[in-house]
């Protein structure tokens, strides 16, 4: 991967204030995501967030894969914004940017962009779902567990 990339995560994860300690929402989950592109892929891996204020939303996700029948590694690091965050039933949208990288056949670094539901976004655990593109048309899909502070929502 080249070196601009992990700089240009660096200076995302820098850019976002961080939360009071007392107010800080983390996530953890799974996640799968495929690829329509040449050649294709599809990654399973692990996923971690990070609530920098109320709807916004920093993560890393990092799988292994495979694309033209090669083991794959695939990260990325996207800023999510929450239209419904405190929605503790239903469904709540948003919308996400940031970067891939990818290694194997492939080798490349990516822009992601995509659109998101999750289930339950103001409470404990839910599933989400993504389509958008980074490296090919990009669908993702995965469960998030999060711990909330005391007092949620304010």
């Amino acid at each position: 991967m080249d070196s601009r990339w992990g700089s240009l995560a660096v200076a995302v994860a820098l850019a976002a204030p961080p939360p009071v300690a007392a107010q800080r929402i983390t996530e953890l989950g799974v996640q799968a995501t495929a690829l329509a592109a040449d050649p294709g892929s599809i990654f399973g891996g692990a996923y971690a967030a990070i609530r920098a204020s109320l709807r916004m939303r920093v993560s890393v996700a990092a799988g292994l894969g495979s694309a033209d029948g090669v083991a794959t590694p695939r990260g990325e690091m996207l800023v999510h914004f929450l239209l419904n965050p405190t929605r503790k039933r239903g469904i709540g949208p948003y919308a996400a940017g940031g970067v891939a990288a990818v290694g194997g056949p492939v080798d490349e670094g990516y822009v992601v962009l995509t659109l998101g539901v999750e289930s339950r976004p103001g409470a404990p655990s839910g599933w989400f779902l993504e389509a958008g593109v980074g490296g090919g048309a990009r669908l993702a899909a995965g469960f998030r567990h999060r711990w909330l502070p005391p007092g949620w929502p304010y």
